[in-house]
Order: structure tokens, then sequence, then C-alpha cells
């Protein structure tokens, strides 16, 4: 398995968590709703087989420490929890990095690029994102 394909493992997560996220109302109450939204069948579905596959494609080779996390995300996801989801696909991406940074795997310049773009994209989806506070936080 190379660095391209799991991010490109990371991506396909990240669109089921964009397209879960967008049938969302904007506003949830949780007296209203307090068992929250669940994805479709279906996206728990496409998204179980995007772990499966990362799972058998990486075993024996460095990426396959991210195994736990990305049943941790689906796990997450299935039950409906956005941020939950979230938070532990940005801890993929930041062990990825830190794989980097210890040399443990080789990441071109255009997947370093990638992934600074999956984090933004991820950031985007959290509730609460408003673009007038877009520059702040940024020391977390």
């Amino acid at each position: 398995m190379l660095t391209a394909e799991v991010i490109d493992v990371v991506g396909g997560l990240i669109a089921h968590v964009k397209t879960y996220a967008a049938t969302l109302p904007s506003v949830v109450h949780l007296k209203a709703m307090s068992s929250g939204v669940k994805p479709s069948v279906e996206a728990i579905d496409n998204y179980e087989v995007i772990v499966s596959r990362a799972q058998r494609q990486s075993a024996g080779t460095p990426y396959k420490g991210l195994n736990e996390s990305l049943i941790c995300s689906l796990e997450t996801f299935e039950q409906g929890n956005l941020i939950g989801t979230v938070q532990v696909l940005l801890a993929v991406i930041d062990q990825l990095e830190r794989m980097h940074r210890d040399q443990e795997i080789d990441v071109r310049p255009m997947d370093e690029k990638r992934l600074m773009e999956y984090r933004v994209a991820l950031r985007k989806v959290l509730p609460g994102n408003r673009p007038e506070l877009a520059e702040t936080g940024g020391g977390l």
C-alpha cells in the first residue's frame, strides 16, 4: 500500500462524512432529536467497504497502525456521531503527518497538500463552523 492510496482512503471517508453532514439540519434541538440522525444504511455500507479494503491492503505495511483508528471512525459514523467521526479522521491525518516527520513513510509534496486540504474540509464539516471565524483557533 502506497501513501497516495492511504490518502485516497481518507479522502473517500471524508466524502462520506461531508455527504452525511449535508443531510443534517443546521440547528439540532437535542430534546427533539436526542438519538441523533444516523447515516443511511447504504452510506454506512460504503464507508465500511473503504475501511475493510484499507485493512486488507495495509497488512504488513507501516499503515497497519491506522486500522484501529479507521475502525473507530466507522463505529462513530454508524452511530451518526459526526463530531466523533471528524475527530478520529483528524487524528488519522495527524498520525500520517507524524509518520512522515519520523520518516516511517514517504509523502510527496502533492500528497502533503491533499492532507492539508482534507484537514480543512473536516474542520468545515464541524458544527459551528463559520467563515468569519476561519482565522481563529489556529493554535490548537
